[in-house]
């Protein structure tokens, strides 16, 4: 038998203030990657009928490099910010559940920043 109240129980087991940002980032990284996923279709319908000197020199361009970039960002975060919320919904041992989260979100940042690099690497190769 407890002798807490109600209150007293809960404390400490509710929202810990960042469920709102991450829903919210979820719905405005699936906005963007709408424009940014029809720009991608172009750009990979271009590779099959380009050689790898005019990919070079399209990627060169400074928008179409940004939003390579930007697509790669978003894409990957969002899938992070979705994967996590799988882990936190189905993924019981707490401490399991932090791990999976971590690995998560260091598996994505090396994944952004290795797009990053392969990106400008292709961009300022020699032809």
């Amino acid at each position: 038998m407890s002798y807490q109240t109600p209150l007293a129980r809960a404390r400490g087991l509710g929202s810990a203030k960042t469920g709102t940002t991450h829903w919210w980032m979820q719905r405005v990284t699936a906005v963007a990657l709408i424009p940014l996923s029809f720009w991608l279709i172009l750009f990979i319908q271009q590779l099959f009928y380009a050689s790898y000197d005019e990919i070079r020199q399209w990627l060169m361009s400074p928008l179409n490099f940004t939003l390579l970039l930007a697509w790669a960002f978003t894409g990957f975060y969002h899938a992070a910010l979705g994967l996590q919320v799988v882990i936190e919904d189905y993924v019981n041992p707490n401490w399991l559940k932090i791990v999976m989260v971590w690995v998560i979100k260091l598996t994505f940042t090396g994944m952004a920043i290795a797009s990053l690099v392969f990106a400008i690497r292709i961009a300022i190769s020699a032809g």
